[in-house]
């Protein structure tokens, strides 16, 4: 059965439903938030209401994109997901250096330590206290992708946290994630996890659209690696929404390979915590934009269901 990990346990993909392929539903205190405030999401209760009203406007699934010790909490998405029904799918995987200090264990330990890891993630459980040492308590939830990012260019650093994640996909066919800083590298990354041995049809490049370049993603999408947009919302009032123009000139020709998101990393993009515009916009406000401008309901269905459905299950071995 081919099947999708959720914090709350293993679901057929074909139970998914509709879902957003690259969210932030919960952030804790950490190095990354001392910097930035508004990365601030811990709250269950103002997540949980966030959640339900997704749910009521047709949302079924959201893939959660905080690694490793970054304000990862398991627990909380769980029980997220237990008060409003959303499924959920936690990651393992590590983000840029500039989200953890300078002497943080993704900076030292070996690729082989680092897979280690993220398996463990995946097939035990992950750490109730995020990776944040020196004890680890694995928890009775997986996780079901793998996130990793790189900066305009690949780093040493992010040489070694690529391979540890290719290293866990070969071993337990879980799905990757990726940033890409302001779509910056996305063919980079997906030529290197090609050569990683990595099937990019359970590959996730994400912010891609934040470089609208139609003739890129040509290329890009040309791989066979999936792309997700999140920047729907971010366009100013006067602009030209890249987002939308990027999606009617290749929904036609790689109709199986698109998906959106949020990525509403941010306390302020959330109504819940007073807010705006709120997780259901995709839902609601720009979905019915891409209705107007031609988008069939076909197309939306393998955006929101089909294409997160076969990207984020897991490759049989």
């Amino acid at each position: 059965m081919s099947f999708v990990r959720t914090v709350l346990g293993d679901v057929a993909a074909t139970q998914l439903g509709v879902c957003y392929a690259h969210e932030h539903v919960i952030i804790d205190a950490g190095y990354a938030t001392q910097a930035t405030p508004d990365f601030l999401i811990n709250d269950v209760a103002r997540a949980a209401e966030e959640l339900r009203q997704f749910y009521a406007d047709g949302g079924r699934a959201m893939v959660d994109s905080m690694p490793c010790d970054c304000g990862r909490n398991v627990r909380k998405l769980a029980e997220v997901s237990r008060q409003s029904g959303v499924h959920l799918v936690a990651p393992t995987g590590l983000h840029l250096a500039k989200y953890y200090d300078a002497g943080h264990w993704g900076n030292f330990y070996t690729e082989d330590e680092v897979a280690e890891l993220f398996v463990a993630d995946i097939t035990e459980g992950i750490d109730e206290c995020d990776y944040g040492g020196p004890r680890v308590r694995r928890t009775a939830h997986r996780a079901g992708v793998i996130k990793i990012a790189t900066e305009r260019r690949f780093t040493a650093r992010e040489e070694k946290v690529f391979a540890a994640a290719a290293q866990a996909h070969r071993q337990t066919g879980c799905p990757i994630l990726t940033h890409t800083e302001q779509g910056e590298g996305a063919l980079a990354q997906a030529e290197r996890l090609r050569g990683l041995g990595v099937d990019l049809g359970h590959v996730c490049l994400s912010h891609t659209d934040r470089k609208p370049d139609v003739g890129l993603h040509r290329e890009l999408l040309a791989t066979g690696v999936r792309v997700e947009f999140d920047s729907a919302f971010r366009w100013k009032t006067g602009e030209r929404n890249r987002t939308r123009e990027l999606l009617l000139a290749l929904l036609p020709e790689f109709p199986d390979q698109i998906m959106l998101g949020m990525d509403a990393a941010r306390r302020s993009y959330w109504r819940s915590y007073g807010g705006g515009p709120g997780l259901s916009f995709l839902l609601t406000d720009f979905s019915a934009q891409l209705r107007a401008a031609g988008v069939s309901p076909s197309q939306l269905e393998k955006i929101f269901v089909s294409t997160p459905a076969a990207t984020f299950a897991f490759k049989s071995l």
